[in-house]
């Protein structure tokens, strides 16, 4: 019995260790198979780009996923964070996903070819949200350099990371990690506070092609 004890001791201590270390945002685990739009936990109210939310619950090379399609539309999902992840303790985002298929001719460095087949966005509100809030957003872009950090000429809240471009590991299940307070830091030029959102998008209204996506699962970490 002492022996039992002990060892629950241990898994307890052990547990609790790895969720200091570790945030997880969605692995969409508790997501049902097959749930399509909007996820539990998630929201929608997006007002911009005739946004179609082709989303879907899949399961993927053994792995719950959640799969994106655009076409000639702009879809975002988000959810609130706010409390969740203290960025001097784990600042580090980690997160896996992969693309199928890239919006034609699109170049988030330019208005009017501003879409891009998988955007990973971290949320600092600031009222008014429309024009003071700062937003970081991670992407794979079709033509920008990866490693690109590039304001948006199109929504002046946002400036992108460019962690891919081009097609070279299209189809590949990749992993990203990025420190977040180090991006921030670089960007708007101070400490960050904590974020308050997190939200995942696809879009390709702007080139009028299609785009299609998947993600996986989305935590913060220490480094």
């Amino acid at each position: 019995m002492t022996r039992i004890v002990a060892l629950a001791l241990v898994l307890v201590v052990t547990a609790a260790a790895w969720a200091a270390d570790v945030v997880m945002i969605e692995d969409w685990k508790s997501q049902k198979l097959g749930a399509k739009g909007i996820q539990d936990g998630w929201l929608g109210g997006q007002t911009w780009g005739l946004p179609q939310h082709d989303f879907v619950i899949e399961e993927n090379d053994g792995h719950r996923v959640l799969h994106l399609k655009s076409k000639i539309e702009s879809s975002t999902m988000r959810k609130e964070i706010k409390g969740k992840v203290n960025l001097k303790e784990t600042p580090i985002l980690e997160w896996t996903w992969k693309v199928t298929v890239l919006p034609t001719g699109a170049d988030c460095r330019k208005k009017n070819t501003d879409d891009q087949a998988a955007q990973l966005y971290v949320v600092w509100p600031r009222f008014p949200e429309s024009a003071r809030s700062q937003i970081i957003g991670y992407i794979w872009d079709t033509t920008a350099p990866a490693g690109s950090i590039v304001k948006s000429q199109k929504t002046g809240t946002v400036t992108y990371v460019v962690m891919r471009s081009g097609s070279a590991d299209l189809g590949k299940w990749l992993t990203e990690r990025r420190n977040v307070a180090e991006d921030y830091q670089k960007i708007y030029g101070g400490p960050p506070d904590a974020p308050g959102v997190i939200s995942v998008a696809i879009d390709s209204d702007d080139t009028s092609s299609s785009a299609e996506s998947y993600f996986g699962s989305i935590l913060f970490k220490k480094p």
